[in-house]
């Protein structure tokens, strides 16, 4: 009976952690876009009570919710058409102009937009996705790489690695690595992901653990993106 109820118990563990896991994310991302459709849905909500004060019990707070995310994902929506039209490109081309001319602003933002810009290659592109000597030279671990550098007294190339933790890949470490110390792994960034976001458990059939290194590319300062 007792291995049984110990069998059971950790079959349940088992089967909640991948649930609590979706569940964690989905209510994180859920909560970020309800806090930036707040203040619209309040500010409307604010100026309805003024006009009828008998409106606000047809605005419950899951009603007030649901609305956030639908006005977010619509501007989202929005903003990716305009980002990929002609004229969406050259206005957020001088956007970024003018992002470049603030002070202090300029290096958040700038930071930002290449970071985004570093990972939008082709699925195809298997350059992105490494594995590192990290956290000892005994162990290794999944890195993206977003740029390539020049020493400057040796002339060696150095891989500047992003190193994401499960099961929250926003938050990592940024590792500086010689090429010739990464192994290349014909794996996306998408399939990166989801190796990291599971624990390991969903990966690609093909791990190349003691593949020796290939050049990612030439000395042009960031990796292709075909």
């Amino acid at each position: 009976m007792l291995a049984k109820l110990r069998r059971n118990i950790v079959a349940g563990i088992l089967t909640f952690i991948p649930i609590w896991i979706t569940f964690w994310v989905i209510s994180f991302l859920v909560g970020i876009l309800v806090a930036l459709g707040s203040p619209i849905v309040g500010a409307v909500i604010s100026r309805l009570r003024l006009q009828s004060p008998a409106l606000e019990q047809f605005f419950p707070p899951l009603f007030q919710a649901t609305i956030s995310i639908a006005i977010v994902l619509a501007f989202l929506y929005l903003l990716g058409e305009v980002a990929t039209a002609v004229a969406g490109r050259r206005l957020l081309a001088a956007f970024d102009y003018l992002m470049a001319r603030i002070p202090i602003v300029q290096s958040i933002y700038g930071a930002a937009r290449q970071l985004v810009a570093s990972f939008q290659s082709k699925p195809g592109s298997s350059q992105r996705v490494v594995l590192i000597e990290f956290p000892s030279p005994d162990m290794k671990t999944i890195g993206l790489v977003t740029r390539i550098f020049t020493d400057a007294d040796t002339g060696d190339e150095i891989a500047a690695v992003y190193v994401p933790t499960t099961p929250n890949p926003t938050s990592g470490y940024m590792e500086l690595v010689p090429t010739s110390r990464l192994t290349m792994l014909d794996w996306t960034i998408n399939e990166a992901m989801t190796f990291v976001m599971s624990g390991g458990a969903a990966a690609p059939p093909k791990l190349n653990y003691s593949r020796s290194a290939r050049k990612p590319s030439s000395r042009s300062g960031a990796m292709p993106t075909d």
